[in-house]
């Protein structure tokens, strides 16, 4: 905590894209931003590991829309939006159909046309109701009421639009209309992008950014409590420290932050009912695979992303199960991390938190190795002999995300919908409060997050305006004990 100032302009605590994006917007303003950190890195869970050999793991997919670079250009810079690509190749394989797509608005239109015999008009007004209606004027429609407007009885044609969603975000058929609608429809507009590069260069050129703007970094430094005295932010404790602040956000989980990080008594009664009612989305397991330098898979047979079942027929809910013969494949090609000069493969599968804290010490284990059994043994039916290009696999499970993030029940999704209204509502219970994180579904994933980290420094700076003190800002510096970043 050497060089620790005992007060600034605004406090963002954890380091989410969220959070890294607001701390960089707010400096840039000219505030003074402390940026605290628990872990030896920054940036939640859009990070990486390393293993021996020189074996780097983005931590989970993360594709996003095209829209994204547009924001990162006018948010954060040339220089991030210049790595972000599209991925040319969607598959969908499963008992109902196998489907080639790049997934923007025109293929899709022609998919559902030529291969599930939608009529051409039919496929028009569902195109034009997720690229333009209002979703947030029909709140009380869901997923499954509106997709059974315009595709009656038609499941393969649920699937086909529904399953990738899913597995982005976490959507289920009970969920409001606009968690589906509005993520599939950012999607179709021009595809599915990436970051080429991977996280760990994203990471870097976000990390000087920060640092160019001034923002004090302090990694491994967790956030003891948030400090409200009467009605108002006044800062936080860390490691024991007291520092003041006029505006704290956090990017923490929003439960986590209402029921842990705030003193308790300190919300309106009827705030914290509403709280209570905010499900946590759900988790996920992944399962890590690199393979030898030398070998890369036949990308036009794999594609770049592969949502691959086994079930004869869809359901949100069989997504979840312990052991859902239910994955997306995501492929990390070699020009993924130009001059790496090695290729992966990440296996991923929605998944309950309580599956797996269920289980003893020993069956825990067991479930993970067989988790990786039964990954390898799907993957090699459809790429024969894969095992022996094997370089290293692990798996992590809901547990595994709890312990790395610690989110309430491991989740990998923020909140569900109706998260959103109360992240939104925190300014209003205390002032100087923000909160700015994946909520709701809508605000989750690269862009959700950025964009949200975006719209709550505009508001921390409307707020702060209005104070009288300012802090001056400071060249910006950083601190950690070990660990990457």
């Amino acid at each position: 905590m050497d060089g620790l100032r005992s007060e600034y302009d605004v406090i963002i605590v954890g380091s989410g894209l969220a959070g890294l994006t607001a701390a960089y917007r707010l400096a840039k303003g000219g505030f003074s931003v402390l940026l605290l950190e628990q872990h030896g890195k920054i940036g939640g869970l859009a990070t990486y590991f390393r293993r021996p050999g020189g074996i780097i793991f983005d931590v989970s997919l993360h594709g996003f829309p095209g829209a994204m670079i547009k924001s990162c250009r006018r948010y954060l810079g040339e220089e991030i939006a210049e790595h972000i690509v599209r991925l040319p190749q969607i598959r969908l394989d499963n008992p109902q159909f196998s489907v080639t797509t790049t997934f923007d608005h025109e293929d899709v239109g022609r998919i559902l046309i030529q291969q599930f015999g939608v009529s051409p008009r039919t496929v028009r007004d569902f195109l034009h109701s997720v690229l333009c209606r209002n979703f947030f004027d029909h709140s009380d429609q869901t997923v499954r009421e509106f997709l059974e407007d315009f595709f009656p009885k038609q499941p393969e044609v649920h699937r086909f639009l529904l399953e990738p969603i899913c597995y982005a975000n976490g959507t289920s058929w009970d969920d409001p209309a606009i968690t589906f609608a509005v993520v599939f429809g950012n999607f179709v507009r021009e595809g599915v992008f990436i970051f080429r590069g991977g996280a760990d260069l994203l990471l870097r050129l976000l990390r000087a950014r920060l640092l160019a703007a001034g923002v004090d970094i302090r990694l491994k430094t967790p956030v003891d409590k948030i400090l409200v005295e009467k009605g108002r932010t006044r800062g936080i404790v860390a490691k024991g420290r007291r520092i003041r602040a006029q505006a704290v956000v956090s990017n923490a989980h929003l439960l986590d932050t209402i029921f842990r990080l705030v003193e308790e008594g300190t919300f309106e009664e009827e705030f914290l009912g509403q709280a209570r009612t905010v499900r946590p989305n759900c988790s996920s397991t992944q399962v890590y695979i690199a393979f030898h330098p030398g070998f890369e898979p036949p990308r036009p047979k794999m594609g770049d992303l592969l949502f691959r079942s086994q079930d004869p027929s869809f359901s949100p809910e069989r997504l979840l199960e312990f052991r859902s013969p239910n994955r997306t494949y995501t492929f990390y090609y070699c020009d993924f991390r130009p001059g790496h000069g090695r290729s992966y493969v990440v296996a991923s599968s929605n998944a309950r938190y309580q599956d797996w804290a269920s289980l003893g010490p020993e069956e825990y284990l067991l479930a993970k190795e067989e988790l990786i059994r039964q990954t390898l043994e799907d993957l090699s039916t459809i790429l024969p002999g894969v095992e022996k290009h094997v370089a290293w696999v692990e798996a992590a499970t809901p547990l595994t995300i709890a312990r790395y993030t610690g989110h309430p029940q491991g989740a990998s999704f923020g909140t569900k919908y109706e998260g959103l209204t109360v992240s939104r509502a925190l300014p209003k219970q205390v002032a100087g409060l923000f909160h700015a994180g994946s909520v709701g579904i809508l605000m989750s994933g690269y862009l959700g997050t950025i964009n949200y980290g975006v719209l709550v420094a505009r508001e921390v700076e409307n707020f702060l305006t209005r104070c009288s003190e300012r802090v001056q800002p400071a060249t910006g510096t950083e601190h950690f004990l070990g660990g990457e970043c």
